[in-house]
């Protein structure tokens, strides 16, 4: 009797957390407001590119931004890598620039880099770079996580999740005023 009663209760649990994970899994969760402060912690920050070398990010001060958090064991992120590649070669004459954040060790996005053949900075900002994405309004912490910033250095739009190319088109051409 007790082994039965033991049984149907660990099934109701199940079934209640069964029904909870789905509900919230399948909730969308969108990106918060940006802290007043993430884009002053972006441009604080010197870090190394895929080659090695500290570059201070500041150097990008005054150029609409295109800020991608990625990993390379993100399936997602690597699925949209060709395009970003292609999305940068595109704008190459206006005054935006795409700026490659990965959550990853150096060695891992030196190889990947040299592999895909990413032709736009990226850099290995490990934990920091998730820090900073969070402080960009990335409360659900997933990525891929891409930031939109104005040339007067605003966060202007996010993007959770993998990019749908022709959004991130339409707002940059939007937002990029008269670049």
């Amino acid at each position: 009797m007790m082994n039965k009663r033991f049984t149907i209760s660990a099934i109701v649990i199940g079934l209640v957390f069964t029904g909870l994970g789905a509900t919230l899994g399948a909730k969308k969760f969108e990106p918060a407001p940006a802290a007043d402060n993430a884009v002053q912690k972006l441009f604080a920050l010197t870090l190394n590119d895929a080659q090695a070398k500290p570059q201070a990010i500041k150097q990008w001060q005054g150029k609409f931004l295109v800020v991608n958090f990625w990993a390379t064991w993100c399936k997602p992120c690597v699925e949209e890598m060709p395009e970003l590649v292609q999305l940068q070669k595109d704008l190459a004459t206006k005054n935006v620039q795409l700026l490659g954040l990965g959550i990853d060790t150096p060695t891992n996005i030196a190889e990947f880099t040299q592999k895909y053949q990413i032709s736009y900075p990226v850099f290995a900002a490990g934990m920091d770079g998730t820090s900073l994405s969070q402080a960009m309004g990335n409360k659900a912490g997933g990525l891929p996580y891409t930031a939109l910033i104005s040339a007067e250095g605003k966060v202007v739009k996010t993007y959770s999740g993998r990019l749908k190319m022709n959004e991130l088109r339409a707002d940059i051409q939007r937002l990029n005023i008269k670049s």
